[in-house]
């Protein structure tokens, strides 16, 4: 059985869906194995977004390519001040890191093909661009383009973990193995 790490951002918390999120993994089979609520601390959240070259110009690349798709490449100038990946990158970091400083529910679930699985039910990054029947198709309001014009972080309810590697890193970084329950009669 495969494991996988996701978030119930603080979006999501304020209009009530954790219960209808919980569900539409619930339905396709996965299995909550450890879940919590918490309100983390700065420390913890900028280990979860790391300032890596991976991470921070990744970032900046999906936000220069969402401005030139848009028909809008002078946006990001006006709204980061660069045009580097990377400077852009942290900036978008920040926000992030800021719209996470608030309560959230961190879970773990499990089931057969967890991380694809997840990633499919959840849906595309930009809750504009995702598809209907999809977490974030159905029930996201946002978009990418509009939270970078209002400088802040894009709204989209979930983060689910994109590859074994990294559900493992963020599973131990949010959860102590002794939180993680074995289903099996117990």
């Amino acid at each position: 059985m495969e494991r996988t790490f996701i978030m119930i951002k603080p979006d999501a918390m304020k209009r009530n869906l954790t219960g209808e999120i919980l569900k539409r993994y619930q339905n396709a089979g996965l299995k909550i194995v450890a879940m919590k609520m918490i309100r983390p601390d700065r420390k913890l959240v900028e280990i979860h977004y790391p300032d890596t070259d991976a991470q921070v110009v990744g970032m900046g690349k999906k936000t220069l390519q969402a401005s030139i798709d848009a028909g809008k490449p002078e946006n990001v100038m006006k709204i980061f001040g660069a045009e580097e990946p990377r400077k852009i990158g942290l900036i978008l970091r920040e926000w992030s890191i800021k719209f996470i400083l608030a309560p959230i529910i961190v879970m773990v679930l499990e089931g057969e093909g967890a991380i694809q699985r997840v990633r499919k039910i959840t849906g595309f990054t930009d809750p504009s661009k995702a598809d209907k029947g999809t977490i974030r198709g159905d029930l996201g309001v946002d978009s990418i383009e509009r939270a970078n014009s209002e400088q802040r972080a894009t709204e989209n309810l979930v983060h689910a973990s994109g590859s074994e590697e990294e559900a493992k890193k963020e599973i131990n970084l949010w959860f102590k193995e002794e939180e993680i329950m074995e289903y099996g009669g117990e």
